[in-house]
């Protein structure tokens, strides 16, 4: 086996890398997930984890992936046989559409090319044609991870409202929270669903719900059944920074560390750096000669950059030779787009010069490395 010197390059969107801070937050003694100490810890993360989602409404925190957050928003908003509507913008949204199917949900999936995010125009045709009002929700993906595109979100909003529908608004939130703008209180979404493991640069291992008043009525009257994602059982226990079972007690020590972070710099200013990174990597790509994936560049995301690599050629190849070569990790394409794009992560804990190593580590013609750095030195002296 050869050795490699140096740090592993993980820049893939997420899991991201982990700053030290948190490392150290989570190297910690396990203290009684009981006592006194531990629910003063708990009941602050509750209360600050509010301000990165932008609500004043309850969110609730599960020991669990970001799959086991899409369940619990299912299954304590909807019944058995419901109809929910879901667009199709990529991998994610496609297994969140398999998810709802597996558990007894009927998905109606509305089509995409993988390269636009939600078309609130079709959203709104839709809900103006289910007249019997069948549709009890509405489930997109915000930044869709397998493909760089970002979907308008208060435009789903707007087109719910323009069809005078009732339906629940259901947003994923995995790979945006943290990293891009997102409002779910004035955006009016109605459960918002995350992960640890991208925009707030934690292991993966907790999983979010956010939820809106409405969400809170209807999982008292939806008859999914269950017991481990129950709302209500959290949200008595969490009154006083407690749990029902047995949570997570060093991951939440890194929840904390995180909230400070993030708290501390400013969400605006954690937004900025995320729109300056993914502008310089355009530029690079458009340097390189190679296409985004993402068509339209009001949808780019500031999370991650998928590129599209030429015909006849492998992407995994290409990630193949960048790991060997410079002991770097990039995103490997997902579904549709597997074999046909490479995605470069540049989010969480990240700064100009991770980005720079990066950008160096992908073997194409010159001139891209060269655009992205003087985009950055105009930013750092405008």
């Amino acid at each position: 086996m050869t050795i490699k010197s140096g740090r592993h390059f993980l820049q893939i969107p997420g899991p991201s890398n982990v700053p030290d801070r948190i490392l150290r937050a989570i190297d910690r003694p396990t203290m009684d997930h009981r006592g006194p100490a531990f629910g003063e810890m708990t009941s602050g993360v509750l209360e600050d984890i509010k301000t990165v989602f932008k609500t004043s409404s309850p969110v609730i925190i599960y020991p669990a992936s970001g799959t086991g957050a899409w369940e619990a928003a299912l299954v304590n908003t909807l019944s058995p046989g419901d109809r929910v509507l879901m667009y199709e913008t990529g991998q994610f949204a496609t297994l969140w559409c398999e998810l709802a199917t597996k558990i007894g949900i009927e998905p109606e999936f509305v089509g995409g090319d993988w390269r636009h995010g939600v078309d609130a125009g079709a959203v709104e045709d839709r809900l103006r044609r289910d007249t019997d009002r069948a549709i009890k929700a509405v489930c997109v993906v915000h930044n869709e991870t397998s493909t760089g595109v970002t979907s308008k979100i208060p435009a789903v909003r707007a087109a719910i409202d323009a069809a005078g529908h009732p339906a629940l608004l259901l947003v994923d939130t995995i790979s945006s929270l943290g990293s891009i703008e997102y409002r779910h209180e004035e955006w009016g979404v109605d459960v918002t669903v995350n992960g640890s493991q991208k925009g707030l640069m934690l292991p993966p291992g907790l999983s979010f719900n956010a939820i809106s008043d409405k969400a809170l009525e209807a999982s008292k009257a939806n008859g999914l059944k269950r017991s481990y994602w129950d709302w209500s059982a959290m949200l008595t226990n969490n009154a006083n920074g407690f749990f029902p079972y047995t949570p997570a007690t060093n991951l939440l020590y890194g929840l904390r560390e995180a909230l400070d972070m993030l708290l501390e710099e400013g969400l605006d200013n954690v937004f900025a750096r995320h729109d300056r990174w993914a502008d310089a990597t355009r530029r690079a790509v458009a340097g390189w000669g190679l296409e985004n994936l993402c068509l339209n560049a009001d949808e780019y995301s500031s999370v991650l950059t998928a590129v599209m690599v030429p015909e006849g050629h492998d992407a995994d190849h290409v990630r193949n030779v960048i790991l060997d070569n410079f002991d770097m990790s990039l995103g490997t394409g997902l579904g549709k787009v597997k074999g046909k794009v490479f995605r470069i992560g540049h989010l969480g804990d990240f700064n100009d010069l991770t980005l720079m190593g990066t950008l160096s580590g992908v073997p194409h013609q010159r001139g891209g490395v060269e655009r992205a750095m003087t985009y950055l030195m105009e930013q750092a002296t405008a």
